[in-house]
């Protein structure tokens, strides 16, 4: 009988050690001085509270604030063109975004890569995509697993899973206990789809209309092709919200975030409110984008579905006390966003309604 190895069974050892090292130096790229190196170990090292060159400590009472998230099925649309980074940016928006609401600064990220057999090419741009995601939030990104599971994973195909740490002041921790009616509601725009929705937009385009992602948009008023609308990435917002939220030090001004992920804008944004508030939503008041008029007409999806669904141009929405409301937008646009007013916190029972 022949000696049967791990690499005829469909995992090669040695291809993966090899990996690992090569993406070690885009690892490295998003390290700050709070990183504790610990190249080959079991665990990846962090000092949370203490900054050596100033000699004090971070945080007085540190909370830390967790998230994992995934992409879905947007993993598809990067098989059938074979582009791959975006979707790394996608994964570190999907949790960054998350612990950012909760006035969190996002201190390191991990990842979860498992598929049928090791593509050094192709997960190489994956992982690109992730340093480069982390980079803009701001965050290390410390490691992670590559996972090869023959018979499990379809050829060419695989998933993953983002991990972030962050971490928040106690008192300075946002948890929406603090909006009230006559809170400003300040949104910041997304840059089309994130990464919600999109088993119901490929069943439209690429099922029900039979399109190629090579194929242009341009009679949607959308002058790219649907592989590149459906491929931009998921914005990420960390820099300009803990700008302004550094701003601010002493008052906390901002009294809920929401990241609009799945769910839409109707599921979400009750999320933060007290009992006894709701939200009143202008939609004549923001930009929306055309990918989304281009679903409702493709599968004349009802208005309150389409809002049930997707962000409808809204990635992030900030409560703010009134009062404050000018000078937040002041901060934002320095931090280069583009925020609009868009609504009112309202006396009602957590819901949201949009006019």
């Amino acid at each position: 009988m022949t000696p049967v190895t791990y690499r005829d069974a469909g995992v090669d050892i040695e291809e993966g050690a090899r990996f690992v090292e090569s993406i070690y130096e885009l690892m490295q790229r998003t390290f700050s001085e709070r990183v504790v190196e610990n190249r080959g170990g079991f665990g990846a090292l962090f000092s949370l509270d203490y900054d050596e060159r100033l000699f004090r400590h971070n945080y007085r009472h540190p909370v830390l604030v967790s998230s994992t998230d995934g992409v879905g099925t947007k993993l598809k649309v990067a098989f059938m063109t074979g582009r791959h980074e975006t979707v790394g940016i996608d994964l570190v928006a999907m949790c960054v975004n998350d612990i950012l609401v909760l006035g969190a600064e996002p201190l390191f990220f991990l990842d979860y890569l498992a598929m049928a057999k090791l593509e050094p090419a192709v997960h190489q741009q994956v992982v690109a995509g992730i340093a480069a995601g982390c980079r803009e939030a701001g965050c290390s990104l410390l490691g992670g697993e590559t996972a090869e599971m023959p018979g499990f994973y379809k050829k060419g195909e695989y998933d993953m899973a983002g991990f972030a740490v962050g971490v928040v002041e106690a008192r300075r921790l946002i948890n929406g206990a603090k909006i009230e009616p006559g809170h400003v509601v300040v949104g910041l725009p997304s840059s089309g789809l994130h990464s919600n929705g999109y088993s119901l937009v490929r069943r439209l385009f690429f099922e029900q209309e039979g399109m190629r992602c090579t194929d242009s948009l341009a009679r949607f008023g959308i002058e790219r092709t649907l592989a590149e609308e459906l491929l931009t990435p998921t914005r990420i917002y960390v820099r300009a919200v803990r700008a302004v939220l550094r701003h601010y030090r002493v008052k906390q001004v901002v009294g809920g975030i929401v990241h609009v992920t799945g769910g839409g804008l109707l599921e979400n944004t009750p999320r933060v409110l007290p009992g006894d508030c709701a939200v009143e939503l202008d939609s004549s008041s923001w930009r929306r984008p055309p990918i989304f008029d281009a679903v409702r007409r493709l599968g004349e999806v009802p208005e309150e579905e389409m809002y049930r669904t997707f962000n409808m141009g809204l990635g992030m929405l900030l409560m703010v006390a009134p009062y404050y409301a000018d000078s937040v937008l002041r901060q934002l646009r320095k931090a280069g966003e583009e925020p609009v007013v868009v609504g009112r916190v309202v006396p009602g029972q957590r819901e949201v309604k949009i006019r």
